[in-house]
């Protein structure tokens, strides 16, 4: 571990924000609206995407009347969706580009994989890993042209410990931090780095009132949207190209990679529990 992150430190580079222009997706969920307030206090220019348009028009009101000044742009779309991703794409280049990419849309359904319908496995693992990848793809001609650029996916501590009743989230976080390590090796040869980050749980509206009650019958710290974008911000800065929030849950991610068996046998002795709240 003192060689990884010995690695991870000497791969860092360290970014202004001020006047960049950033392309936020999820941008008015629970962390989004939190970031979207951080960025623009580091004077960064916003591109704000998301699936409906009031909340983005609400959204630049408040920016504006809070005595933000800078370029704000507001862009509903489904990115689940090829022709959405298109047409954003687009949008971007009539912006003359962006310099950052955050990747932050998604969503979470918590009950068993057996009851789960094809319809939502489709559309979470559409969300939450294929339209970003695809979004990355598409945005990567515009992040080589910018002197430095970087894309920044938000996953979660799920991505690396799978959990009774979020098969399918953990799965598709998993592929994104995949994804993210294998990008940024592969485009470590460019201007354009790649960055991953998993939250642990966090008080938003993603959450449902049985995933609420879960995280308090099993102890689980749950942080603010505001602590989340305050590390994304951080790690934005920084360079750090892999972050895991909060603690022991930095530290369940490392035993269950060495040894998975010890974090296997903890969630099988609370698999009563995690079930008694899926079918509450």
């Amino acid at each position: 571990m003192v060689f990884r992150d010995w690695f991870l430190r000497g791969n860092q580079r360290r970014m202004e924000l001020q006047g960049k222009r950033i392309l936020l997706t999820g941008a008015n969920g629970g962390i989004g609206s939190a970031l979207v307030r951080q960025l623009a206090k580091e004077g960064c220019k916003l591109v704000l995407c998301s699936q409906q348009q009031p909340p983005l028009e609400k959204m630049a009101g408040e920016l504006a009347a809070s005595g933000y000044a800078g370029s704000v742009e507001i862009m509903a779309a489904d990115l689940s969706r090829s022709e959405d991703r298109r047409r954003v794409v687009s949008q971007c280049e009539a912006l003359d580009g962006i310099d950052i990419l955050i990747n932050l849309a998604g969503m979470l359904d918590f009950r068993l994989f057996e009851d789960q319908p094809e319809e939502v496995v489709n559309k979470l693992v559409n969300l939450n890993l294929l339209a970003p990848m695809h979004l990355c793809q598409l945005l990567l001609p515009q992040l080589k042209t910018r002197p430095e650029a970087m894309i920044l996916n938000v996953g979660s501590i799920f991505g690396s410990i799978g959990h009774p009743g979020f098969v399918a989230y953990c799965t598709s976080k998993a592929g994104m931090k995949m994804f993210s390590e294998s990008l940024a090796r592969e485009l470590a040869d460019t201007n354009v780095k790649v960055a991953y980050i998993a939250p642990r749980a966090t008080a938003t509206a993603l959450n449902s009132n049985k995933v609420n009650d879960l995280n308090l019958a099993l102890g689980n710290s749950v942080d603010s949207p505001d602590h989340v974008a305050q590390q994304i911000i951080a790690q934005l800065k920084s360079g750090k190209i892999l972050q895991y929030l909060g603690w022991p849950e930095k530290l369940f991610v490392r035993v269950n990679a060495l040894l998975p068996s010890v974090v296997h046998n903890a969630l099988v002795k609370k698999l009563s529990i995690i079930k008694g709240f899926i079918h509450s």
